[in-house]
């Protein structure tokens, strides 16, 4: 008498439409997820984020223009500050006899006469690399000679302070004794470099 093998597999044709139903059920969920949540966020989310993106960069943008300028203004400070200190501010080790030239110069265009000068230097507060330079100086010449000489000093390309002037008269000649006070800068040899980084006078 034959076997019968219904008992073995007689529900397994019934199982395989269940098993591929339940697959395709499965595979409709994880779609229809895939539509309502993508995996990058949906389309406003998306749109969102590329705006914050864009308004990011451009905040970046400007910072780094901000920064370019920040260091072009610094780097042009330091050139203007350089200029100055080489143009009003003398070497130190030169600078008495630079200024004195310049001041017997300036005498004698004047028609004032030089007598004594004497010199002191100080630091300047908050800098160990400056100084200021006070020379005493006596004249000896007539009130416009005098005049003639303040003009003289104001025009200089030095930097020159008046700081202190008293002139009194002689018993003769309607000549003037005046002594002077006059500040100068001075500054540590070989602070300011050149092009080719030497020191410069």
């Amino acid at each position: 008498m034959p076997r019968s093998f219904s008992g073995r597999f007689g529900n397994g044709a019934g199982r395989a439409p269940r098993i591929i139903l339940g697959v395709l059920l499965a595979a409709n969920l994880i779609a229809t997820g895939l539509v309502m949540y993508p995996p990058g966020g949906s389309a406003d989310s998306l749109e969102r984020q590329a705006a914050d993106l864009q308004s990011r960069a451009a905040s970046n943008k400007a910072l780094l223009e901000s920064t370019r300028q920040h260091v072009a203004a610094v780097e042009k400070g330091r050139t203007e500050g350089d200029r100055f200190l080489g143009g009003y501010f003398l070497a130190r080790r030169t600078a008495y006899s630079t200024l004195l030239t310049e001041l017997v110069e300036a005498a004698d265009r004047s028609k004032i006469k030089p007598k004594e000068h004497a010199y002191a230097t100080e630091p300047i507060e908050g800098s160990d690399t400056l100084s200021m330079m006070t020379i005493s100086a006596n004249y000896e010449g007539t009130y416009a000679n005098l005049m003639n000489f303040v003009h003289e000093i104001d025009k200089s390309p030095r930097l020159f302070i008046i700081e202190g002037l008293t002139a009194a008269p002689q018993q003769t000649g309607g000549t003037l004794s005046v002594s002077m006070k006059i500040d100068a800068f001075v500054r540590e040899d070989g602070l300011i470099t050149g092009a080719e980084g030497r020191p410069q006078p």
